[in-house]
């Protein structure tokens, strides 16, 4: 029965990590706002560069490219050429770093012992403190920006982080980036306060 209370609880804070969700920030332009309402044509910035080859590869430009059309043509906006004088221009960035998170875990899950099942060794059923447990882990990051094509100011930013399953199938980082895609442009165009 010890060795189950002791195991028990990295396994509790295993199972909670699995169940992570996605942090979504957005910002904008006040001033922009009834411009932003009105957009309906769209073309992509150029695919950014960066050093880190996880994220800034022709693959991972594409899985974004497409997963961000998919959402964008389902409602309403219509993909064209940069020269094809755009309502808005938009863009990505991306990052991964890692992180850190403390996760405390009740080894008897808020029951004290006593009574018949009492061990003997707990003198009458004492009851044990949580335990904290850190743990590292990698965070990504997607950043969305629509640009005003004519003044080239950024008018509307959208951010979302995750946690990354270290080894996520092609199939299960899709589907944490249609989620972040779909929670990222649900807040597109901001609405008016």
């Amino acid at each position: 029965m010890r060795m189950l209370t002791r195991i028990a609880a990295p396994l509790l804070a295993l199972a909670f990590a699995a169940c992570s969700s996605i942090d979504v920030n957005t910002n904008y332009d006040p001033a922009a706002t009834q411009k932003l309402e009105g957009y309906r044509t769209y073309a992509w910035l150029p695919q950014p560069t960066g050093m880190d080859e996880r994220v800034y590869n022709p693959i991972v430009g594409a899985r974004v490219e497409q997963t961000v059309d998919r959402y964008l043509l389902a409602r309403g906006y219509q993909k064209v050429e940069t020269g094809d004088n755009p309502d808005f221009l938009i863009g990505w960035h991306g990052a991964i770093h890692n992180a850190l998170k403390a996760e405390t875990v009740d080894a008897y899950y808020g029951y004290p012992w006593g009574g018949p099942f009492t061990d003997p060794f707990y003198a009458g059923g004492a009851v044990t403190m949580p335990e904290t447990y850190m743990r590292e882990y990698e965070e990504g990051s997607l950043i969305l920006d629509i640009v005003d094509p004519r003044s080239k100011q950024l008018v509307w930013r959208g951010t979302a982080q995750a946690e990354l399953e270290a080894n996520a199938s092609a199939e299960q980082q899709q589907q944490k980036l249609d989620a972040s895609v779909k929670e990222l442009l649900e807040r597109f165009p901001p609405k008016p306060k």
